[in-house]
């Protein structure tokens, strides 16, 4: 009996049947595999946005961001302004930040001096575009502050939700916790599509875009740092901060992981975060571990200085320090 010979496809015809899929679609996949269906549902999260018209092929096809041109990245930016503008009625300026040469950046807090009143958190809230509720005064915040009882540092005891009316309390302390920037960050190694990495100022950075809302890096993070958008972003047009950094301040879409970098929006533009320049009481220290005149090292050359769970061995640009 003859057979007739099998078409065969040849490996130039199988790429080009799957080039359109790309790399990170590649990687959403991969993905969804290591992590179970929670992976799955994150993974097939783009593929249905783009049915319902939420995105476009070119969203869907974008690279990493460190695979992207200039080009590549101004027209993403250009895209993203015009789309708040279509949302919102207002045209942000997002811009692309690049860290310095010659900068690390650390945070030192005078736990003596800080009186838990929380305006830390709320010009973190106005100036990173985060999401509130003002009707029934929910906020996402990248700052807690938590009260504790003076001569203990004990988490399990210690509460974030306290009368911020009545602070400072008597026999009370308070320690706001973000994120810690560390040098080790359990965070991104877990990441499976590489959304989440260390820039060289030492910044931890989030790629919105690239982002596929697993929160492996929530699960990772040893200071409850990150904050997840279970539902899109509530936001007025006059809330809006129209100054804009692509890995920072930016708006963020439903179903991504988002944290507090350092407002690298203004520190990478020479200036202060925003959580310090309205601290009441100057509790707050920032600037160049490089640096060895700048404030942020005489305070760890010379106070007495505390790394939170400093036994996860994290390695964090975060510090507290008391006066006495």
């Amino acid at each position: 009996m003859s057979h007739e010979p099998q078409d065969t496809v040849s490996p130039k015809t199988i790429e080009q049947v799957y080039q359109p899929m790309k790399r990170r679609t590649f990687l959403k996949g991969t993905a969804a595999a290591m992590v179970g269906m929670a992976g799955l549902v994150a993974a097939l999260k783009p593929l249905l946005a783009l049915e319902r018209g939420e995105i476009t092929i070119d969203d869907l096809l974008q690279k990493h961001y460190r695979q992207l041109t200039p080009e590549d990245l101004q027209r993403i930016m250009q895209s993203l302004e015009a789309k708040c503008q279509q949302e919102y009625g207002v045209r942000p300026t997002i811009r692309d930040l690049k860290p310095l040469d010659g900068v690390e950046f650390g945070y030192a807090l005078n736990l003596t001096r800080c009186i838990g009143c929380r305006k830390c958190a709320h010009a973190c809230l106005a100036e990173n575009n985060q999401s509130r509720d003002d009707a029934n005064d929910i906020e996402m915040s990248y700052i807690r502050v938590l009260e504790m009882k003076k001569g203990s540092i004990n988490l399990e005891t210690s509460t974030a939700f306290y009368d911020p009316e009545t602070v400072p309390q008597k026999d009370k302390y308070y320690m706001p916790v973000q994120c810690h920037q560390c040098a080790e960050s359990p965070c991104t190694k877990v990441c499976p599509v590489q959304a989440t990495w260390p820039e060289k100022d030492g910044v931890i950075v989030v790629d919105y875009n690239w982002c596929i809302g697993c929160r492996y890096c929530m699960a990772a993070c040893p200071y409850d740092a990150r904050r997840f958008n279970y539902k899109k972003p509530t936001i007025k047009p006059e809330q809006i901060n129209p100054n804009q950094n692509y890995l920072s301040n930016r708006l963020r879409p439903k179903g991504v992981v988002e944290k507090c970098t350092f407002c690298l929006q203004r520190t990478r533009a020479g200036k202060y975060p925003a959580c310090l320049e309205v601290c009441p009481t100057g509790a707050r220290v920032f600037g160049n571990l490089l640096d060895p005149n700048s404030e942020i090292n005489y305070i760890l050359n010379n106070k007495r200085v505390y790394i939170l769970k400093e036994d996860v061995g994290t390695q964090p640009r975060f510090y507290y320090f008391f006066d006495k």
